[in-house]
């Protein structure tokens, strides 16, 4: 699936990210997850340690930064280490 254009409610449209692209939730406090895709108005993440998907609206979501991946990646390799996530 490629990248393409959805209309939110601001002037700009939002550029929908590929699935698995590590996006951060803002209106989360800053959580990072996978995006998955979109569902209606949403875009889907998935928390990189696993757990329950969330929906949130493209306008508080932004691409994560080298150091957000990092961590992100990180946690997941903790969580592995622990059994938590295949």
């Amino acid at each position: 699936m490629c990248a393409q254009d959805v209309s939110t409610d601001r002037q700009e449209p939002a550029r929908v990210p590929d699935p698995g692209t590590l996006m951060v939730d803002i209106s989360r406090g800053g959580r990072v997850g996978e995006f998955r895709g979109v569902a209606g108005p949403y875009w889907s993440l998935r928390p990189m340690n696993g757990g329950t998907e969330w929906e949130a609206e493209p306008a508080t979501v932004r691409p994560a930064t080298a150091m957000e991946r990092l961590g992100a990646e990180n946690t997941r390799c903790n969580a592995r280490s622990r059994g938590d996530v295949l």
